[in-house]
């Protein structure tokens, strides 16, 4: 029996998404208009031809609708217009105007979805006017419920979307900022601490060496006991930052040149991994550096311990201003165990706010092919916009 992670089905994403859209669009339309091809004959074979380059392009136009949606839904209303204009048969291609609104609205363009509609209707009633019947009062008023109530879920989903993603950049901030005060506290408790100690001990074996011996060494106890304390609470507070188990950091902070220990480590724990170089990486700024030898770390550590893969691709792609980092593998997922009862992992968010920190991004998701796939961006230069103002 197939486990439920193996038999799950995994929708497309990215392009792979807007294809399987536009594909299956033209395939129920095409369904939907196959009297044209068949059957008696109520236009010339030159009109039929010419009407299925227009239902081509209508749909087709739906496969750049993530990347400029009303562009993409203008193209779909023209050539819907057209279609219905000049062809003989009422096909369905209306579900691409329909489809394409919904698209629009839910990128977050209102105002463009409602234009295009209202000149849809507007075309369409004035057919109706001027005596189309195959569109009446009725219809026209159903069409105009169709494109109120796509508009409306468009609407919907963006608002939603942009919800979760201001729920979790709030709940990214209000950890920093928990662990910035943390840090503060346990930081700038002892470092005073500390400084008024060290500075009486040495006034006092300024102003009478023997004398003040005593006294500064019970002024240097106290400096070790504090500084001791505060080594303990700062462990304790960077260990939330930290995988279980990873321990406190002695060598200098790594980069990609220590690229090929990580990959060694992933293949002696049975992962064929693969390291694909394109443009200029490096030698790169220190904050990226780190961040991308960090997102590749922690890439493959997800892959070995949940992935159940057997290979792993690491490509890196640097044109002098940005470093791409993609890592790609065959995995199928986590197994599953019914005693696991935890929360998931926070391997992703913590990725995801290395990139942002310097400015750039990183998306993590099942791969068109199989597999999972981290893509992170990071600029090789820190932007403004990420620097607090100097005081």
């Amino acid at each position: 029996m197939p486990s439920p992670a193996r038999s799950r089905l995994r929708l497309p994403r990215g392009r792979a998404a807007d294809a399987a859209l536009a594909s299956g669009l033209f395939l129920v339309v095409g369904l939907g208009t196959l009297r044209s091809l068949i059957g008696a004959r109520e236009e010339p074979w030159a009109v039929t031809a010419a009407n299925w380059v227009l239902i081509a392009v209508a749909c087709g136009a739906l496969y750049f609708s993530s990347r400029r949606p009303v562009a993409a839904a203008s193209v779909a209303a023209l050539a819907t217009a057209v279609y219905y204009v000049t062809s003989a048969y009422d096909g369905p291609l209306l579900l691409a105007v329909v489809v394409a609104l919904f698209l629009v609205a839910a990128a977050g363009r209102l105002h463009a979805a409602v234009v295009i509609a209202a000149l849809c209707l507007i075309g369409t009633a004035l057919g109706t006017i001027r005596g189309n019947g195959d569109v009446n009062q009725v219809a026209l008023f159903m069409l105009t419920g169709w494109f109120v109530a796509m508009i409306t879920l468009g609407g919907l989903r963006h608002s939603h979307l942009a919800r979760a993603r201001e729920t979790e950049e709030r709940a990214a901030t209000q950890e920093r900022l928990r662990i910035a005060r943390e840090l503060h506290d346990v930081v700038g408790h002892h470092l005073s601490l500390i400084n008024v100690q060290s500075t009486a001990a040495l006034r006092r074996l300024t102003k009478d060496p023997a004398a003040g011996a005593d006294q500064a060494t019970e002024a240097l106890g106290a400096v070790k006991d504090a500084s001791r304390e505060a080594l303990r609470e700062l462990r304790a507070t960077l260990g939330v930052l930290r995988e279980a188990g990873e321990a406190a950091p002695t060598a200098p902070a790594p980069g990609l040149g220590r690229l090929g220990e990580l990959t060694d480590a992933a293949g002696a724990a049975g992962l064929a991994v693969t390291v694909y170089r394109t443009g200029d990486t490096g030698p790169l700024p220190v904050e990226a550096d780190l961040a991308a030898y960090r997102i590749v770390q922690e890439s493959l550590t997800n892959v070995a311990r949940h992935a159940r893969a057997t290979r792993a691709d690491i490509h890196l792609d640097g044109d002098g201003g940005r470093l791409t980092v993609t890592v790609t593998d065959d995995g199928r997922g986590p197994a599953p165990d019914p005693a696991r009862t935890g929360p998931p992992g926070s391997g992703i968010t913590g990725m995801r706010e290395r990139a942002r920190a310097l400015g750039g991004d990183l998306t993590a998701g099942p791969a068109p092919g199989g597999g999972f796939s981290v893509r992170a961006t990071l600029p090789l230069a820190r932007t403004t916009a990420t620097e607090e103002p100097r005081r």
